[in-house]
């Protein structure tokens, strides 16, 4: 029996090592990574620069805890931070996962407010703690727990008329993500989003977007916030954070922040110094590679290219896709293995989800081209 705990249907090959946008399987054969590691690999499989940034914290200093001032930790905040000017966020608490950082956000907004009720919205994904999971639309993971959890408002997701008919006096926080991935790179019009900003704000009612698969430039903008132009009174990050390395963080604006003390949040490894490091490496190769501009240039590229005979349309911004197929979208991400390309599925039947490092190479997405075209016949 294997040691370890089966909890995913993995990929019928053991991965070995990656490159760019390449994975490679223990018996040498490589395929092309449009899944990303569930997009986390922003940069691409072992970067050098980020390799580097690693190699060097890990020879000076491996961990320490809040318990001591780290430069690192200062500096990679005040880089993040720089980094979502236009969203708004102030201050940042380092954990380290998107799961930890939501519920993080959802903690802090109940404290603040008064308030134990939560909202969000159907098709949302947010994570398996427990306020993360009250605020998830996926019977499958919450049913078992449904006793546990907070009482949470789901509303439907991008419906003005719901929006402006819903009391929000009693509800803490509502968390939302700018493009739902794992329902099917579901998005709402700009329109929308200034409509929740403003109904939350009127009523006391934190609004947190989740930007754990949007942000750090994957939608073409620094942020989904950005994208729609509203400033959240937190965001959470995760996923490419730092290119693979486990983190996640909570991005706070100033007024939000002004309500935590000392004690309210802690985490023994947040911050850890290997952490700020591959962040501050990652913030730097995007910047350095302009590759939030490669995102909107190769984004583009595939709406136009990928739309055919196979595909209806193609769903989200940047690089955070949903090829919407005319059949079963299982059939194409088979058709598409058996010529060494990964790509995600979703709870929608019909939509496959394309999640690449921003570093995607042009023969890669040529490759691609010319395998969803061959399927189409």
């Amino acid at each position: 029996m294997n040691a370890l705990l089966d909890t995913y249907p993995a990929f019928p090959f053991v991965l070995d090592s990656g490159c760019n946008d390449m994975v490679v399987s223990a018996e040498g054969v490589e395929y092309a990574d449009w899944y990303g590691g569930h997009c986390v690999t922003m940069t691409g499989h072992c970067h050098p620069h980020v390799v580097a940034a690693i190699q060097a914290q890990a020879q000076r200093l491996l961990f320490y805890s809040a318990a001591a001032r780290l430069a690192i930790r200062e500096q990679a905040a005040e880089a993040l931070i720089a980094h979502l000017a236009a969203a708004g966020g102030q201050r940042v608490f380092f954990c380290n996962s998107g799961a930890e950082a939501n519920e993080n956000a959802l903690k802090m907004a109940i404290k603040a407010t008064g308030r134990m009720r939560i909202a969000a919205f159907a098709g949302g994904w947010h994570g398996r703690t427990l306020l993360a999971l009250s605020a998830t639309d996926d019977h499958k993971i919450t049913s078992p727990f449904a006793k546990l959890l907070v009482p949470a408002l789901q509303l439907p997701f991008a419906d003005l008329d719901v929006l402006a008919a819903t009391d929000f006096a009693d509800i803490a926080a509502v968390i939302v993500e700018p493009i739902q991935s794992m329902s099917g790179i579901r998005t709402a019009p700009r329109e929308w989003w200034q409509r929740l900003r403003e109904v939350t704000a009127a009523a006391g009612t934190w609004l947190i977007i989740d930007e754990i698969q949007t942000g750090l430039g994957r939608v073409g903008t620094s942020s989904g916030s950005e994208l729609y132009g509203i400033q959240p009174d937190a965001m959470t990050l995760a996923k490419g954070l730092a290119s693979g390395v486990p983190i996640g963080a909570t991005v706070f604006s100033a007024s939000a922040a002004s309500a935590i003390e000392q004690g309210d949040l802690g985490s023994t490894f947040g911050g850890g110094p290997l952490a700020m490091a591959a962040l501050i490496a990652t913030l730097e190769v995007i910047d350095n590679e302009r590759l939030i501009e490669r995102a909107v240039s190769v984004g583009g590229r595939l709406k136009r290219s990928l739309i055919g005979n196979a595909v209806d349309s193609v769903l989200g911004e940047g690089l955070l896709l949903g090829l919407r197929t005319r059949g079963p979208a299982k059939d194409l991400k088979q058709h598409l293995f058996e010529r060494r390309m990964l790509v995600g599925a979703s709870s929608d039947p019909h939509v496959l989800r394309l999640m690449p490092p921003l570093t995607i190479k042009d023969e890669t997405i040529a490759a691609l081209e010319c395998a969803v075209k061959e399927f189409g016949g």
